[in-house]
């Protein structure tokens, strides 16, 4: 296992236990709680979740398994990942069956062959690639769930793998709606955490964005409206990526409402 797969699964676990120390005391009325995303309680966002590490272990390791999952999604492509959601949100046992599935994705992660990838929704998927986009859905996730039960969320630096991802797939982005994506490079410097600033893409770039890393990763996650961000867009192509901006696989989603 690379040090990069490490770290990533490191901050991973951290993510996890932070929510799970958040849900963990709740009662039902508790787990029932409506969050900021439409029709998902708590306990639906938990359960994608725990849904999604369970999919990403057949991915890795149970093909015919994998297929199953492919052939369902076939057949509902719009409602298919959320009603497996809403279905295991009703399992007496769903932590436990979050925190099984989060230590067996660690582990099948772990022992990867390096350079192997597995399949996906998207494109298929190092062991890397999936435990960042992992990070980067149970963070997401988690903020929908501190918001829905008024918690307050301190940012940390495990962050920078969600502002890599969202760096990374801006291409992606203008693909799904149908657009073909720039071919430069934009320079984009962003706050973290802990006061370093966080770069992508050449100095010399003549489009740029600025702005905070809390704030680029819940645009790209679409947990905010790009009106409630401090990003700064200098050049037409980087503003309207954030109009588009998306971290995740699958179609476009929503968004949020501006406040």
């Amino acid at each position: 296992m690379n040090d990069v797969l490490s770290q990533v699964l490191a901050d991973l676990a951290a993510e996890g236990e932070r929510l799970d120390a958040l849900v963990a005391g709740l009662d039902e009325a508790g787990w029932r709680t409506p969050t900021p995303a439409a029709g998902w309680d708590v306990a639906a966002q938990v359960a994608h979740l725990a849904w999604t590490d369970e999919v990403a272990i057949k991915a890795a390791t149970d093909k015919a398994a994998w297929d199953e999952v492919v052939l369902g999604a076939i057949a509902d492509p719009d409602g298919y990942v959320d009603a497996q959601a809403h279905a295991l949100a009703q399992d007496d046992d769903l932590l436990g069956r979050w925190r099984r599935s989060r230590a067996d994705l660690r582990r099948v992660l772990e022992e990867r062959p390096a350079g192997e990838k597995m399949p996906w929704f998207g494109p298929p998927m190092s062991a890397t690639s999936m435990a960042t986009a992992r990070l980067m859905e149970t963070w997401a996730h988690g903020l929908d769930v501190h918001a829905g039960l008024g918690a307050a969320v301190e940012d940390t630096d495990r962050i920078r793998h969600v502002a890599h991802l969202g760096v990374r797939s801006r291409n992606f982005a203008y693909a799904v709606h149908g657009l073909d994506a720039p071919a430069e490079e934009f320079r984009i410097d962003l706050l973290a955490p802990s006061g370093d600033v966080w770069t992508w893409g050449p100095d010399d770039a003549a489009q740029t964005l600025t702005g905070s890393a809390g704030d680029f990763c819940r645009l790209v996650t679409q947990r905010v409206h790009r009106a409630d961000t401090d990003l700064v867009a200098t050049g037409a192509d980087v503003d309207r990526w954030l109009d588009i901006a998306q971290a995740f696989a699958g179609e476009p989603g929503e968004g949020r409402a501006p406040r």
